[in-house]
């Protein structure tokens, strides 16, 4: 990797949580130095200061430290709210030069549209990661635009491995990527949910039934990982004929809860598309 890319400048056009995710996997990891990273947003100076302090960067309050920001870095990471992605991409026409890369974390938006609202083939990387990056232990679907080069792609994989585990996906797979990992911890929450409410229905207290669920969660995910077991097999191990797990799973079974899931990640992955279909109407 060359000595620019090793510390390249790095703007951030956004500052919400995924962002501030990102900041403090980058600057605990030691890619970049924090003075080689500018934060900016559309008005919220505030936090701007508040992720000053925190990481050391350096923050673009005023338009004209915005685009000296955005005309010198050598990446972009596209951060903002989906309904505010087109305008925004729209702005950056005027201020890129062709080998500056641009990495996405908008849900549903995808290269094509990205190239639309330049009117150019711009190195892009569009990932979709899920709201654990921000305690490290993200899960991130990532895919590249022909224009990225290998230096540009190792730098992005090491972004977000700073965060948790990576995997590159051709780029169609993104929302299934968003279906199944993106919204996924959501899907968990609302089960844990479920779980405490039971818990405390049987006379658990509220602290003990969450002790016990959040704990529960966190093995079995780690009995995937550490034995590499399938979860189908894992499920078969622990389930006795006749016994209580069987009863528990046979109700399930009944209330539908496999095909639950399976329509949900479906639908989420749906859903991405048609956010990407707005912004693409926009760009056209």
């Amino acid at each position: 990797m060359n000595d620019k890319l090793q510390h390249p400048k790095l703007t951030f056009f956004g500052a919400g949580s995924m962002a501030e995710a990102l900041l403090r996997g980058i600057t605990a990891a030691e890619l970049l130095p924090p003075s080689n990273i500018v934060v900016m947003n559309r008005q919220n100076a505030e936090r701007l200061q508040e992720l000053q302090q925190k990481y050391k960067i350096m923050p673009a309050s005023t338009d004209t430290d915005k685009s000296n920001a955005l005309r010198s870095a050598d990446i972009i990471l596209l951060s903002m709210k989906p309904k505010d992605a087109a305008v925004a991409i729209r702005s950056l026409k005027p201020l890129l030069h062709p080998d500056q890369l641009l990495v996405s974390v908008i849900a549903g938006l995808s290269i094509d549209t990205i190239h639309q609202l330049l009117g150019n083939a711009q190195p892009v990387v569009r990932t979709m990661p899920n709201t654990s990056s921000t305690i490290g232990l993200g899960a991130t679907g990532i895919s590249f635009s022909e224009a990225v080069n290998e230096n540009q792609r190792a730098f992005a994989i090491a972004m977000f491995e700073a965060v948790g585990l990576t995997s590159v996906v051709e780029e169609p797979m993104i929302e299934a990527v968003n279906g199944v990992s993106g919204s996924g911890p959501a899907y968990i929450y609302y089960v844990m949910e479920a779980m405490i409410q039971a818990g405390v229905e049987l006379g658990l207290t509220p602290e003990v039934a969450t002790q016990l669920t959040a704990q529960t969660v966190k093995g079995a995910a780690e009995m995937v990982i550490s034995t590499g077991e399938n979860p189908g097999e894992l499920r078969r191990k622990v389930t006795s004929p006749n016994g209580t797990t069987q009863a528990a799973l046979e109700t399930l079974d009944r209330f539908a809860f496999q095909e639950a899931i399976n329509k949900a990640i479906h639908r989420c992955a749906e859903r991405a598309r048609e956010m990407g279909d707005a912004i693409r109407a926009e760009a056209l």
